[in-house]
């Protein structure tokens, strides 16, 4: 497994000189090594052979290479030394041999036109590029001509010429209206591939005077246009109409009417045609043809077939296209052109050429000295290319001579080289299509070997799986590669190992026992270097629990799990699927650990869905489906749980494994997907039935492995989609032989309970884990990094030894192994344990505490020696508490709080601390076995922070312009109090603020009396507390002055004076009422009353004129008109005509008697002002009439008989 590396821009080249590559000697693509080799250059980059550049804009000749060192170039322009020095216009970029001609400065691109040839030169060799023609783009003018109109008759064919300038590259033709409309094509008007505009047959519809034909030259983004063509066609109707007018009534006359004709080509003329095409291009085939009806193209190839995937149709068939054409397409290909009166057809004989391509390009060669190698350049084409050679950019007949070297035809043979025989060899593969011209270098190199791959490089795998240990190598000559395990151990051999010629070792089935060091060793004839590389096996990852088939009803819950078990060295990510997709981004979906639960499923739900296990190196699935169905409809088809499988039988009996049969029970219209079988060990675990395995639905055999000393009985579970069946009634009963047991016990630990003893655990193993009677365990103990012998001890199945007289928590290796009354079981591994630990023995030092700011501090302490630690270290605890408040200098009960920073700290933060007191604390180290010794009590202080909020505040003693205030101190003042600052502002109706007020008091003061504040307005308060560090949070309450009945005027509000008072308070309550007339509210809701009675007085006016007048009462006595209701007893509405709102205001401030009466000093208003003064009468609908006081118009005031001032209210009344 070659490693990549990532290399510069500028070693590209050197990795595209030794990618190809062609002996026993092989260059690793690593950079280093490439920086250090010496190389021939190599062309990298260069322009195409046939260069057309625009002649307004700079010309750019590419030619780059590598090499090293690097290479000079220099150029020939047709055929001769082209000196750039002197040409003014021209320059070479730097460390590149890339030409840029300046044309947009002066000069002219025609005056550049020609061969070019780049040449690059090293110390090893010359490269050449391929001969860059430079020729500038034209797109020439169309030539003026004089174009006469196209008559045409209705059906005749016709053909619009184009023939744009000659242009280079060629044009692209289109045709366009005035309007540079693309003019429509279809099966009857078409465009040929010279440009030409056919038509098959001419329609009248075919009349315009605008058919123009445009050339786009792509190269230089123009477009030329040629003169608009005339075209009119005469239908037979308008034609016959002109003879008669130009004819004497005795001629006869009468053109004849459009006749259909047979298919005509129109191109290419004749019966046959040739075409001849290079392989590999485009072949464009052409038949168009007039005719009336509009003939219909078919294509096909004499004595074949159409290339299958290669062929297509243009142009509405007119046109055929065979991409990517070999000398296998050559052959007559026939177009032919049918309507309903005949066809015509034409054969083209196409010839398939070839320019020469590629069999076998010459490949760089790298060679060690006394090597020999081959240079071979095969081509092929139509006719044969001929081959010929160049070295270093110069014939091979005239070049310098090589002993090495023999030319033969198209190979060149090299034998014995040296390092003087490095040089660069083109090839010229020719004929009159083309060439092809290739560099290749030979490159003798003398190299001792070197070992690319990083030293001690780690390699993980799964167990079971292919191991691939690298060892890159390169080496002059090429070296010979061994593989050795360890670091002296004996060379690697035989079928267990792959040794690639990369010098990559194989293991191809790694197992555990192939962990370890691997070492490489390179050697050739001028030196030898090794490199060593680690190997690490893991355990697969496994999913022991796999999803299982699920059949849930709509709306239902269900849940898949997925258990995996891991390496413990890697770390496993688990993904859930459904259907191969991601799971909807829906809250229903719980991916849970072990498990994937779907709440509320729907039958959108339903699928497959699969439990994706992924770790670095592995990577294991097991999918499960979902079927969502609906409540089962009665009657349905009852699908059960299997019936249970019987007639089990035993056969094959061997010392480790045996063969179990059995027959299934009824499947219960769901068919059994897997047997599960059990098994019970009736000499260990009587009763107990585990685990054995699980085989397909459709097995009813399966061999089982056994183990020794095991009284085995197997039982069969099977399982449908529905569930699992009862199990089988239980086999015959096979006891297997005893052996020595197969593994040790695990979780083996040594942890001293003393500080004198070492206590050896481990978890026994299970009674079919003994293989045999006499199970019993070999301990063995011996102090770490001592030269000691093993000390060991046999004891009973118990899981518990301990070692007595041992030192003070000292590192001892511990192992158990198991045996029985047959032998021993394999040796053991050891682990590492300590004896018992003691209290630490030292206390922390040099303690040292950093306030950071009033609530913080950071304490640093030195650790100490960990011998002293006398145990496994947990960290250190800080005791802290706080002595008192630097504020209130009282003391209070001792809280210690402790702060545990784990491992070997030796700072840790304070926090949570209360400003403006005093603190001690210490520091104790913990092991084990508990705290060491305390340090020396450390005292801090912290600074003085901002209080707490006023502990309350009450607002009492409201008058018409004052408010007395009280409050208490902080609970915690956090320093020492400097003043207390009050703020309050107004709030109206709307709950609009008004102007802030700011007071400061002094800290002494406990109350505060505000005057000169507004009657009857609420204020919001906000107060606080400040030290000298600031102020503290705020406290909030409002208030409301109170309303004085004894005056109607507004007090305005004047600036509010503070007054301090004793703790004595008094109160003061002012009696005085406003006048209610004079209240917005009330104005606005007499309005709204007036406006409403109006209102009904113009219906009654209306409804009046309808009848005779009767008294009120009688009408009311006689039935009782819905539209009219009397007042609201409770709150003294009108009926249905009172307008909820409008009310509101009277019923909550009126103070009208429980009579329904307003005093007149409650209410000037009168009816009058209400009613437009009409008379205080109704008639039968309602309305005002006189009969009902008996007065005259002209005194509505007293239209009432009650003898009270009249007022809104009583006029509503007396609708009653």
């Amino acid at each position: 497994m070659t490693k990549k590396m990532s290399i510069s821009t500028s070693k590209t080249s050197l990795v595209l000189f030794l990618c190809q590559i062609i002996s026993a000697l092989d260059v690793p693509l690593d950079s280093k090594l490439l920086e250090e080799l010496s190389q021939p250059p190599t062309i990298t980059q260069q322009s195409p052979k046939d260069y057309i550049v625009d002649p307004r804009e700079n010309i750019v000749i590419q030619c780059e290479a590598k090499g090293k060192p690097p290479p000079s170039f220099s150029w020939t322009r047709n055929g001769t030394h082209f000196d750039i020095d002197k040409d003014a216009q021209v320059t070479m970029k730097p460390n590149s041999g890339t030409l840029v001609i300046n044309i947009m400065n002066g000069g002219k691109a025609e005056a550049y036109e020609g061969v070019y040839q780049c040449t690059a030169r090293n110390e090893r060799g010359a490269a050449i590029s391929n001969n860059i023609v430079v020729r500038p783009s034209r797109s020439p003018l169309w030539t003026k001509e004089k174009l006469e109109p196209n008559h045409v008759r209705e059906g005749d064919s016709l053909v619009l010429h184009c023939r744009p300038p000659v242009g280079l590259p060629p044009p692209i033709i289109f045709w366009m209206d005035n309007a540079f409309q693309r003019l429509p094509q279809s099966e009857r008007v078409s465009q040929g591939l010279n440009g030409d505009l056919y038509f098959s047959n001419v329609q009248p519809e075919d009349t315009r005077e605008d058919y123009i034909c445009y050339a786009r030259f792509n190269h230089t983004q123009t477009i030329q246009q040629k003169q608009p063509i005339s075209v009119k066609v005469f239908s037979m109707d308008s034609l016959n109409d002109t003879i008669a007018a130009n004819l004497s009534d005795t001629d006869i006359f009468g053109a004849k009417p459009v006749t259909e004709r047979q298919p005509v080509l129109l191109t290419p003329t004749g019966s046959t045609s040739t075409k001849v095409e290079l392989r590999g291009n485009v072949l464009l085939l052409e038949c168009i043809a007039a005719g009336l009806p509009t003939p219909v193209i078919r294509w096909i190839k004499e004595g074949g077939e159409l290339p299958a995937n290669r062929t297509f149709f243009e142009n509405f068939k007119k046109t055929l296209k065979i991409i990517d054409v070999s000398e296998a397409d050559s052959g007559n290909y026939k177009c032919i052109a049918r309507n309903a009166l005949g066809s015509v057809h034409h054969v083209i004989s196409v010839t398939v050429k070839a320019a020469p391509y590629w069999i076998t390009a010459p490949r760089n060669l790298v060679l060690s000295p006394g090597e020999d190698g081959t240079l071979i350049c095969r081509a092929n084409g139509n006719p044969k290319p001929s081959i010929s050679w160049l070295a270093n950019g110069v014939p091979i007949a005239i070049a310098p001579e090589d002993p090495s070297r023999k030319v033969d035809g198209d190979t060149i043979i090299f034998s014995h080289v040296q390092e003087r025989s490095s040089a660069v060899y083109q090839c010229n593969a020719s004929n009159e299509y083309g060439y092809l011209l290739a560099n290749a270098f030979v490159n003798v190199l003398a190299e001792p070997p070197r070992i690319l791959t990083p030293a001690n490089k780690l390699y993980q795998v799964i167990a079971d799986s292919p191991a691939l240990l690298d060892c890159a190598y390169f080496g002059s000559p090429k070296p010979e590669i061994e593989w050795f395990k360890g670091v002296k151990g004996s060379i690697l051999r035989g079928n267990e190992y792959v040794f690639h010629d990369n010098g990559t070792l194989e293991i191809p089935v790694a197992q555990k026992n192939n962990a370890g060091t691997y070492t490489c060793v390179a050697r050739n004839e001028l030196g030898k270097i090794q490199n060593e590389v680690q190997l690490e096996i893991k355990d697969p990852t496994m999913i022991i629990k796999q999803p299982e088939y699920k059949v849930i009803q709509r709306y239902g819950q269900v849940s898949f799990e997925c258990i995996i078990k891991h390496d413990s060295t890697l770390l496993p990510t688990v993904t859930w699927l459904k259907d191969n997709d991601e799971l909807p981004d829906d809250e229903r979906f719980l991916v849970g650990k072990d498990n994937l639960t779907i709440m509320n499923v729907t039958d959108k739900d339903d699928g497959t869905y699969t439990c994706i296990v992924n770790t670095t190196l592995d990577s294991v699935s097991a999918s499960a489906v979902l079927t969502v169905v609906a409540a089962p409809p009665t009657p349905a088809i009852i699908y059960a749980r299997p019936n249970p499988p019987f007639d089990l039988e035993l056969t094959g009996q061997l010392e480790r494994s045996i063969d179990l049969s059995w027959l299934p029970g009824d499947e219960n219209n769901s068919p059994i997907t897997s047997f599960v079988i059990e098994f019970e060990d009736a000499l260990h675990e009587p009763g107990v039935w585990r685990y054995q395995t699980e085989v397909p639905g459709s097995q009813t055999t399966a061999q089982l492995k056994l183990s020794p000393y095991v009284n085995y009985a197997f039982r069969v579970i099977a399982v449908n989609r529905i569930g699992r069946s009862q199990p089988s009634e239980p086999s015959e009963q096979y006891l297997t032989k005893s052996a020595s047991p197969d593994e040790n016990p695990a979780n083996v630990q040594g942890i001293g309970s003393e500080p004198d003893n070492l206590v050896i655990t481990w978890e026994p193993l299970k009674g079919f884990q003994s293989n045999g009677p006499g199970l019993q365990y070999k301990v063995s103990w011996r102090q770490k990094d001592v030269d000691d012998e093993w000390t060991s001890v046999i004891v009973a199945n118990v899981s518990k030894y301990i070692v007595s007289g041992t030192p003070t928590f000292v590192p001892y290796e511990v192992k158990v192994q198991a045996l029985n009354d047959l032998g021993y079981a394999p040796e053991p591994s050891e682990v590492i344990g300590h004896s018992g630990e003691d209290l630490p023995m030292v206390a922390p030092g040099n303690v040292q505490v950093h306030v950071i700011n009033s609530t913080l501090a950071k304490v640093h302490w030195d650790p100490v020696p960990l011998k002293s630690v006398r145990g496994h270290l947990q960290g250190y605890k800080v005791y802290y508490w706080k002595v008192q408040s630097l504020s209130r200098r009282s003391r209070r009960h001792v809280e210690k709080k402790i702060l545990t920073f784990r491992g070997n700290k030796t700072f840790g933060m304070l926090p949570g601390l209360e400003p403006y007191s005093s603190y001690k604390l210490n520091v104790r180290v913990v092991n084990g076995k508990g705290e060491g010794p305390a340090s020396p009590d450390k005292v801090f202080k912290t600074p003085e922070g901002v209080p707490s909020s006023p502990s309350f505040l009450k607002i009492t003693n409201p008058t018409l312009d004052s408010l007395t205030l009280e409050w208490g101190s902080p609970t915690h003042p956090n320093g020492v109090l400097t003043s207390y600052t009050l703020k309050f502002q107004p709030i109206n109706n709307t709950h609009e603020l008004g102007p802030l007020v700011e007071i400061r008091i002094p800290a002494n003061e406990s109350s505060l009396i505000l005057k000169n504040l507004n009657y009857s307005t609420r204020y919001k308060f906000y107060f606080n507390a400040q030290t000298s560090v600031g102020s503290g949070s705020q406290i909030t309450e409002e208030a409301v002055t109170i309303m004085d009945e004894g005056y109607s005027e507004i007090l305005f509000a004047t600036s509010p004076v503070m007054h301090t008072v004793r703790p004595t308070f008094y109160k003061a309550m002012a009696s005085r009422q406003v006048d209610i007339a004079t209240q917005g509210w009330f104005i606005g809701l007499m309005c709204a009353v007036a406006l409403l009675i109006l209102i009904l007085l113009i219906v009654c006016f209306i409804r009046r004129n309808k009848g005779g007048k009767y008294p009120v009462k009688e009408k009311e006595d006689a039935h009782a008109d819905p539209e009219i209701q009397p007042m609201k007893e409770d709150d003294g509405t009108f009926g249905e005509y009172s307008d909820a709102e409008d009310h509101k205001p009277l019923k909550k401030g009126s103070r009208t008697p429980s009579d329904r009466t307003v005093k007149k000093e409650d209410s000037d208003d009168s009816l009058v002002d209400y009613g437009e003064g009409v008379n205080g009468q109704f008639n039968e609908d309602g309305s005002f009439i006189g009969q009902y006081s008996g007065k005259k118009e002209k005194e509505p005031a007293e239209g009432n008989e009650s003898s009270e001032a009249p007022s809104p209210v009583n006029a509503m009344n007396s609708f009653v």
